[in-house]
């Protein structure tokens, strides 16, 4: 029988990796795990934890605006930048020793240094070569950048964490979820805004109402949202940047930040040699108990291109720790993952949008409201909450719930256990609402939806 320096070795400190070798440290498997860069991932050292500490500081400016309506005066105010990245990454430093302090605790093996893959069982990290019986790949994923002229002069989300200063004008180039919730920060920071995106509308994939819905109210806040228009060249300026877009114009600018999707980060890891497969896009292929087309090495996370969330990870790396080292055969579950997007306003979702409702049921009955939030009552702002219910009528099943709105992840994290557990429209309806409230629409919406040219024929 085969000997091995170890159980698992595991590759990338992220979410899921750290999760995966704690868990299976805890089921009495002799884990190592590499990180080259800083424990936590993109999630905390470089996603979503510093990105929604800058979605706070950018909300203050309309806060301050709407506490005259409540009898607040407020005096003189201004925002200093390298005092929020500064703090910023004290709470980073925070994370990154908690991480590190619960693999320690866990007796997983640290190794702070790049590893790739010498063959099935044997990884290389540093200088050092460590054998494992099975190997986990978790090394995530990472902005991309098109192939255009001057791309040099661009920026990512990695680099804007940690920008010395901001200029008056910034250019978000993208339509996804980072691009939009970035547009939103630089603004609320005080910045001009403009965002580019090459299609018809932003956030492609999300419900189209809410793509939609979220565009006008960008739009109303003061964004310059330009859809279908692209950058084709950048190059310097006196001013800063000089962009040349794909309808011939120029637009001057500071700061050009893309935000035009992510890649999985395999390259240098050797798969190809030990024979792992990748899809087209780079990502690694598993099955559903996240075991590649090698049998001892697995993958979970952002490098296997499923469902890029850091709880989606999570879920991956501890289902993988419980079927192989705890007695618990389990695949993670990736039907109806709630998710966010911390724009402004904010975007909750669950299950499936309109348009998957319609193609997987036929018919569906919808249910949708927009109105004025209840703190705008008094501060006259001109934004406006949707919330959308989309009801399968043969089984009155909820399939689909989207709200665009403050707190609206907040809202739909509880809407996601309802759907999860297959709650139907009659039992919405039988649930007594929490008043006053935006979550209670939820529960009182009765009138089904109907397009205008249905509305018109009644």
């Amino acid at each position: 029988m085969a000997s091995y320096d170890l159980d698992l070795f595991v590759i990338g400190a992220g979410s899921g990796g750290v999760r995966a070798a704690r868990i299976a440290a805890g089921h009495g498997a002799s884990v190592a795990i590499a990180e080259e860069y800083r424990y936590g991932g993109t999630c905390v050292i470089r996603g979503c934890v510093p990105k929604k500490l800058f979605v706070y500081a950018s909300h203050f400016a309309e806060d301050f605006e709407d506490a005259a309506a409540y009898g607040w005066s407020v005096g003189d105010v201004s925002f200093d930048w390298p005092t929020l990245v500064a703090n910023k990454d004290t709470e980073i430093d925070r994370l990154n020793a908690i991480y590190i302090r619960l693999l320690d605790n866990a007796g997983v093996r640290r190794y702070d240094a790049r590893a790739s893959l010498v063959d099935a069982h044997t990884v290389k990290v540093g200088e050092e070569t460590v054998t494992a019986e099975r190997i986990l790949i978790a090394a995530g994923g990472r902005p991309a950048l098109p192939d255009i002229p001057g791309i040099e002069h661009a920026i990512t989300s990695n680099e804007a964490f940690h920008l010395e200063s901001l200029p008056a004008h910034i250019t978000v180039v993208g339509g996804g979820y980072i691009a939009v919730e970035f547009a939103g920060i630089f603004h609320g920071l005080g910045r001009e805004v403009t965002q580019l995106y090459r299609g018809e509308q932003i956030l492609r994939g999300f419900d189209a109402d809410v793509r939609h819905h979220l565009a006008d109210q960008m739009r109303r806040k003061g964004i310059d949202l330009r859809t279908e228009l692209n950058v084709r060249a950048i190059e310097k300026s006196d001013a800063g940047l000089r962009l040349h877009l794909t309808d011939d114009s120029v637009l001057e600018t500071g700061l050009v930040m893309f935000a035009t999707g992510r890649v999985p980060n395999t390259e240098g890891l050797n798969l190809h040699d030990v024979g792992v497969a990748c899809d087209e896009d780079g990502g690694i292929v598993v099955d559903g108990w996240s075991q590649t087309s090698v049998d001892c090495i697995y993958a979970v996370g952002d490098i296997t291109n499923r469902i890029q969330l850091t709880p989606v990870a999570i879920m991956e790396g501890h289902a993988f720790a419980d079927t192989v080292y705890g007695g618990r055969p389990r695949q993670p579950d990736h039907h109806d993952v709630p998710s966010a997007v911390f724009s402004q306003p904010s975007i909750g979702t669950v299950g499936l949008t309109e348009d998957q409702a319609r193609a997987r049921h036929g018919e569906v009955d919808i249910y949708k409201s927009t109105f004025r939030p209840m703190r705008h009552t008094l501060s006259g702002r001109d934004e406006q909450t949707l919330m959308k219910l989309i009801v399968e009528p043969l089984t009155d099943r909820v399939v689909g719930c989207h709200v665009v709105g403050p707190d609206a992840a907040e809202i739909v994290q509880g809407i996601g256990i309802a759907i999860k557990c297959g709650a139907t429209k009659a039992q919405f309806d039988a649930t007594v609402g929490i008043h006053p409230t935006a979550a209670e629409e939820l529960v009182t919406m009765r009138q089904k939806w109907s397009p205008p040219a249905a509305q018109a024929a009644e």
